[in-house]
């Protein structure tokens, strides 16, 4: 492990370590408390509810392991400690630690190291070489999914192996920044802001705020808050880097007990229980890994009328058959609000764009409800979607697997609906809860001299086109299908010719934005059942639509477009069925070849194994399939 300061320590020493003493409670009950919480660090009381024995027992083990160099001991204050794992560095994990630039550079980095990164920091970067480049920015400290800072500093010891001063520094400095503020509801009933002093009222919050967000002040340190207005004055101060603790005690409206049938994995229980403690938050995990059901599971704990919104009518239709599946509501209980019906209940399930616009807000608007879900909640940033996040909620859940968009106002996500609640991927693969997919990244030569002197005559747009449209792929993906003879495979492109060429050639459905409703459904219904098991997909189909158990996932184009998208279609494969692969093909020479391996690396900061792999041999015609499939009995579509 190397730093470019002078006031790192060394890492912990490696060596034999002493052997378990056999006590109440040793090195493996240790891990079996972290392993129970599931956190990299412990307190005494959760150790000795693992191990069922007294705290007073639990803490002296604790205090031995930790003379013994066996466990990390950080004070919380108030005679308080937190317990985290001490490691050496793995002989193959060179770590580097940029502390004033807050970069953190790992060579070959563990599945664990990886886990334990993604709790402070954010990744920027990887290379073919197993390089891995991770910054630890504001938002990083401020969304950190811990109750206290020496919890949080106990986690960066643990990762980076050893105490580095100045970034530690840094770290408290941005924990204490996001606790300056505060909005609750006062005794009368009123929203007010909390400051933690007179200055931070009088010169940070008034004069950043527009006029009316604050309507009066009660005194030095607090004021009284517009109702209306609290999701401007949250994005406000949190663009200006005082992230906003929202403790309002908000009214849950009516009643609704029910009951969630299916057991739940340990890990939705824990969302659930961290989810209860923190009053708001998202839930941040693979497709497969059971978010609609810890959705059902925080309804059920909460007990209030609910309003689900979703970005798809088809989405809405799913989020009902999964209710009334799921658990113990009534048909009556439980109602759609979008394009095709009109109808509030109890449960509402509606879409964004209706619930933002004014003529149907104000019907949200006057209902108390007990929790709003925001599915897709990386949706919430966009101008339309983010009117839906001022209709307000005693809890908010927002639901994801790739809180990522484009203009990196990701944080937005966090500042308007809750903090994370993630889980570690490589734990939900190792458990068998969800397939973890393979990516294959496979560069592709031109199909032809023409193709290549065609693309080079492009530029912009038309170049773009030209790369992902290169024949070359067709034959590809016939020789990738022919290899998972049997599988149920999605192919995904970007324009619509070419998904009605690759149809075509393969004898299979094309679904795309101008596929009725109606078709689409019917179509997607025949994949799920197996009637049919490959169809080309457009955008349409890279989310808002519950496509389950498909084991191969093609990205024939489309590179070009968002980091999200390369998740959401990896992500079609994260499902319990075993083996699952996703192919990505660009032609070489071309933007494809970077754009391939940009859009991948944020599934490696996740545990997935990626890898760059020679195509198949071509012909003189690769533009044509070898074999076609056999008929599908529905033909090619839009």
């Amino acid at each position: 492990m190397t730093d470019d300061t002078s006031d790192a320590a060394e890492p912990p020493a490696g060596g034999d370590a002493p052997a378990d003493t056999g006590e109440a409670v040793g090195i493996d009950g240790f891990y079996d408390a972290l392993e129970t919480v599931g956190r990299p660090v412990v307190t005494s009381a959760e150790v000795a509810a693992a191990a069922d024995c007294p705290e007073g027992t639990a803490a002296a083990a604790l205090e031995r392991l930790a003379a013994a160099d066996r466990v990390g001991r950080l004070d919380a204050g108030e005679g308080r400690a937190v317990w985290f794992p001490e490691r050496a560095a793995d002989p193959d994990e060179r770590i580097t630690v940029f502390q004033e630039r807050r970069d953190i550079v790992v060579d070959e980095p563990s599945q664990y190291t990886r886990a334990l990164l993604t709790q402070f920091a954010h990744l920027e970067d990887t290379n073919r070489e197993g390089g891995y480049v991770y910054a630890v920015r504001e938002e990083d400290v401020w969304n950190a999914p811990y109750d206290t800072l020496p919890e949080l500093i106990a986690t960066v010891r643990s990762a980076l192996g050893g105490r580095y001063e100045a970034l530690e520094g840094w770290i408290e400095g941005q924990w204490e920044r996001a606790h300056k503020f505060r909005l609750a509801t006062h005794d009368d009933g009123y929203v007010v802001l909390e400051a933690k002093s007179a200055d931070l009222l009088g010169n940070v919050a008034e004069p950043r705020l527009d006029d009316g967000v604050l309507r009066a002040k009660i005194d030095d340190e607090t004021a009284w808050v517009a109702d209306d207005r609290t999701a401007e004055l949250k994005r406000t101060l949190y663009e200006a880097g005082y992230p906003i603790q929202d403790d309002r005690d908000l009214e849950p409206g009516d009643a609704l007990p029910f009951d969630l049938r299916p057991e739940l994995r340990p890990y939705q229980a824990d969302w659930i229980a961290r989810f209860s403690d923190a009053g708001s938050g998202v839930f941040v995990g693979p497709p497969g890994s059971g978010k609609t059901i810890a959705a059902l599971g925080v309804m059920a704990d909460i007990e209030g009328e609910t309003l689900v919104l979703v970005p798809s009518r088809e989405l809405a239709g799913q989020w009902h058959e999964a209710i009334l599946e799921h658990t113990t509501l009534s048909p009556e209980q439980v109602g759609e609000y979008h394009g095709g019906t009109k109808d509030v209940r109890p449960v509402t399930i509606a879409t964004y764009r209706i619930a933002g616009m004014d003529r149907h807000r104000a019907l949200f608007d006057s209902r108390k409800w007990g929790l709003i879900v925001f599915d897709e909640v990386h949706h919430i940033p966009s101008p339309i979607h983010r009117r839906s996040a001022s209709l307000q909620a005693k809890h908010r859940l927002g639901l994801t697997a790739t809180p990522v968009r484009e203009t990196d106002d990701q944080r937005e996500i966090y500042t308007l609906v809750g903090p994370p609640v993630g889980t570690d991927w490589e734990a939900l693969f190792d458990a068998g809860y969800v397939a973890e997919p393979e990516v294959e990244i496979r560069f592709l030569p031109w199909a032809s001299e023409r193709h290549r002197e065609e693309y080079a005559a492009s530029d912009g747009h038309g170049r773009r086109q030209a790369a992902a449209t290169n024949p070359a792929k067709l034959r590809e993906i016939s020789a990738i299908l022919r290899a998972n003879r049997g599988a149920k495979a999605i192919v995904f492109v970007e324009y619509i010719d070419q998904g009605d060429a690759i149809a075509e050639a393969l004898n299979v459905p094309f679904i795309s934005g101008e596929t009725p409703h109606s078709r689409r459904s019917r179509l997607f219904d025949r994949f799920k059942s197996g009637a049919v098991d490959t169809i080309v997909v457009s955008r349409v189909g890279d989310e808002g639509i519950d496509l389950p158990d498909a084991e191969v996932a093609i990205a024939a184009s489309g590179l070009g477009g968002s980091r999200r998208q390369g998740a959401q279609r990896a992500g079609r494969t994260m499902r319990p069925v075993g083996k699952a692969r996703m192919y990505v093909l660009a032609t070489r020479g071309t933007e494809e070849e970077d754009f391939a391996r940009k859009r991948t690396k944020h599934l490696a900061a996740r545990g997935v194994r990626v890898r760059e792999t020679e195509p198949v041999a071509f012909g003189d015609r690769p533009d044509v399939p070898d074999t076609p499939q056999e008929p599908t009995g529905e033909g090619p579509t839009r």
